[in-house]
């Protein structure tokens, strides 16, 4: 049987200010990208996220992002590649405190919004996210879109690459989303992203902004919490895939290997 992941990027809120509805996704989702607190989240948060994960049995991943919480770490910035990887290992490290206290531990790493996109291009940012994971656990994988710099930098450190597509985003014809920015950036029609992901789940390929079918061999979907009716919407993205008969389960495991597609050496 086919399985998949369907992750979501959760505790995005920061002291008074709430975004999504954290638990409601939590009942729906196997794995949990918990915001550490640089570009959302906070301590408070944290914890709360991490004690109703594992309580749900939900995986609970590093979300990192750059030090940026008024932007939302929707921002470039290019930082020194030290300072750049000790932030990534200061979050990893941080959330590790309260997964241990709610008896679970991270199970994986996720770059966040403008790192995610850049580690996908850029090897020095890259390197910098791949040295924190290494440093701290070999044996933690990396959540990375399919055929990414940080994809392949992490199969050639050893580490397990778990190979990810995106719910409700458009895609280009090289396999990269379009930018938010642009026309075609977001998929709104329900019934679009419910048939795109079980096509991404089913047969590993989907339909870009230009109605071309391109691949996307992936282990892992993400569902965006933060957008209008995230909640019936993942629903529905879960009723669909059960309906197609793929089953769904935490995806990262340990190793050394690209998940959802061939690995590839440095």
């Amino acid at each position: 049987m086919r399985s998949i992941d369907l992750n979501a990027d959760l505790g995005e809120g920061f002291g008074r200010w709430t975004l999504g509805d954290d638990e409601a996704l939590l009942d729906i989702v196997t794995s949990a990208n918990v915001a550490c607190g640089f570009h959302a989240g906070d301590p408070a948060t944290m914890h709360r996220i991490c004690r109703a994960a594992v309580e749900r049995g939900v995986a609970v991943g590093a979300q990192v992002g750059y030090r940026d919480l008024a932007g939302f770490g929707r921002r470039r910035i290019d930082y020194d590649l030290g300072e750049l990887r000790d932030d990534v290992l200061y979050q990893i490290g941080a959330l590790e405190a309260f997964c241990r206290i709610a008896g679970g531990r991270v199970r994986y790493v996720k770059p966040h919004g403008a790192l995610y996109n850049t580690a996908a291009v850029d090897e020095g940012q890259a390197s910098a996210v791949v040295a924190a994971v290494r440093s701290y656990d070999a044996g933690l994988p990396v959540l990375c879109q399919p055929g990414s710099v940080l994809a392949r930098l992490a199969v050639g450190a050893g580490l397990t690459a778990v190979a990810e597509g995106f719910a409700d985003r458009g895609y280009r014809a090289d396999g990269t989303l379009v930018p938010r920015s642009a026309e075609g950036a977001l998929i709104h029609d329900p019934d679009a992203v419910v048939a795109r992901v079980v096509r991404m789940a089913v047969e590993g390929v989907v339909e870009t902004a230009a109605g071309e079918i391109v691949p996307c061999p992936v282990a892992s979907i993400c569902l965006h919490g933060d957008t209008p009716g995230s909640v019936e919407l993942a629903g529905r993205v879960r009723a669909g895939l059960l309906a197609a008969g793929v089953e769904l389960r935490p995806r990262p495991s340990r190793g050394g290997s690209a998940e959802g597609e061939p690995a590839r050496p440095a």
